[in-house]
């Protein structure tokens, strides 16, 4: 009975997190893998997907570790298009898994390659073969939780954006990021939600406001008596409002929504910094980012 009674009080096993660590050669995936291993977690680099299953079976056993990082590239070629299955697997074994997908512009990339001089895994020919592998993972980064573009990024930014991901609960809830930029300077590549608010008068040909930003209160003030920026921020918000619960419900995990004018200086700014505080009202948790408000 003592016996019975110890069994029925054991706690179930608790569900083991998985991260798989992806996405363009050159964007950093070796250095988040090393970040992960900084976090406690047991990190394999390019296993073969084939042995994803296997590798999961042992996994599943309860004296190996909870937290696991694996990473997965371009190396892994026509057997990308069958990650699918392997990770229906996962789930079945007990395992909850996030993708998170590294990217960086093509000239920070061939920039990387040509200081390490490291050969790209598709050819000599640096610029054409990361146009190739940007074709062939499209579909792994349209199913990837979390994009982090990494081409201005330090190795201590990239860790704590790795470290704000692991924070995530596994709830209803959803890492929600808010950046302005300039057209000027190109897209951020992580946009979810992209927003062009160049439709706007803008302050930069007003000699008053063309060094200061839309953080400040006479550029806000300009911006707001514009009858066509108030109808907008009252459209918008109420558009993206109802957007974030359909995406939690679809369980989609992290979202970056882009605002963006010509010099990402002025009425993105504002924009950005006016729908971080209408979402923060609601009671979501938003981070704030300016990408462009110095340059120019």
């Amino acid at each position: 009975m003592k016996k019975r009674s110890a069994e029925g009080t054991r706690r179930p096993r608790p569900r083991k997190s998985l991260f798989i660590i992806t996405g363009i050669s050159g964007a950093g995936r070796s250095q988040a893998l090393k970040c992960f291993e900084d976090f406690g977690f047991f990190c394999v680099d390019n296993l073969p997907i084939a042995l994803l299953d296997r590798f999961a079976s042992l996994l599943a056993r309860e004296r190996h570790p909870a937290r696991v990082a694996l990473g997965i590239d371009i190396r892994e070629g026509r057997f990308l298009r069958s990650l699918a299955q392997p990770l229906k697997g996962l789930r079945e074994k007990g395992f909850s898994y996030r993708i998170i997908f590294l990217d960086a512009s093509d000239r920070v990339v061939v920039q990387r390659y040509s200081e390490t001089r490291h050969r790209h895994p598709l050819g000599k020919n640096l610029l054409s073969a990361v146009r190739r592998e940007r074709r062939i993972l499209t579909d792994l980064k349209a199913i990837s939780d979390k994009v982090i573009d990494t081409s201005d990024m330090t190795l201590g930014e990239l860790k704590e954006t790795l470290s704000e991901a692991l924070e995530l609960k596994q709830t209803r809830e959803m890492n929600l990021s808010i950046v302005s930029f300039g057209y000027k300077y190109g897209l951020p590549l992580d946009a979810d939600i992209v927003m062009d608010v160049r439709f706007m008068p803008n302050p930069n040909y007003i000699s008053s406001l063309r060094r200061k930003t839309g953080l400040e209160a006479a550029v806000r003030k300009f911006l707001v008596g514009q009858p066509a920026c108030r109808e907008f921020l009252s459209k918008y918000s109420d558009l993206i409002q109802f957007l974030l619960p359909n995406y939690i419900r679809e369980g989609k995990s992290y979202l970056t929504i882009a605002v963006g004018c010509t010099g990402g200086r002025h009425r993105s700014v504002f924009i950005t910094r006016y729908l971080t505080q209408e979402l923060q009202r609601s009671g979501y948790a938003v981070r704030e980012f300016h990408r462009d408000i110095h340059r120019g």
